[in-house]
């Protein structure tokens, strides 16, 4: 797999890099928050397990006070805590009911582009624009690219666009996406 900039912490992107659950619950975190915050959130719920990568069935399993406890703890992992937390849950119980615990079945085991991108857009906490993105991730950081790959992703599969995550491989591509972003808000305004 690609070497990640996403949290810009090496610990953190050295995690995303090789687990998948970390990867996917990065994703799912990027709401509402800064995206280095929401992909560094996997490495701090890891640290706090006291584990070295994410267990699905570890994390769906916990107990879910306990596990709302570990997000709000100083610094909380999300700005929504609770909330993000049952989130995490559940798309770590969606990963072992269908997956029998092995996230990167979801794209190591779709038949093409178009079921990769419906069986993300299937995880709890995943609408469409959030599972373009995270096929675009996929294909353009982690070589996963099924025939179509791009037009399942939509515009966030362009080729040398900066409109997501997936488009972040230095502080010149993360500039240019949040120029991106800054822009797109300002025309939801007018």
């Amino acid at each position: 797999m690609a070497r990640l900039w996403l949290a810009q912490d090496e610990a953190a992107d050295e995690l995303l890099d090789r687990d998948a659950l970390a990867l996917l619950t990065g994703m799912l975190l990027d709401q509402q928050i800064p995206l280095e915050k929401a992909f560094k959130g996997p490495h701090v719920l890891a640290e706090r397990l006291g584990v070295e990568r994410l267990d699905a069935a570890a994390v769906a399993e916990h107990d879910p006070e306990a596990f709302a406890a570990l997000f709000s703890a100083v610094p909380a992992i999300h700005r929504f805590p609770g909330s993000m937390a049952e989130r995490t849950q559940k798309l770590a119980r969606a990963i072992v009911d269908d997956y029998d615990g092995d996230a990167a079945r979801v794209w190591t085991e779709a038949a093409d582009a178009k079921d990769l991108l419906k069986r993300v857009e299937a995880l709890p906490g995943f609408g469409k624009q959030k599972a373009q993105i995270f096929v675009a991730l996929l294909g353009k950081q982690f070589s996963v690219r099924p025939r179509g790959w791009r037009e399942a992703a939509g515009a966030y599969g362009e080729d040398g666009s900066s409109r997501s995550v997936a488009d972040i491989v230095d502080a010149a591509s993360l500039a240019k996406v949040r120029a991106f972003k800054k822009e797109m808000k300002a025309a939801a305004k007018k």
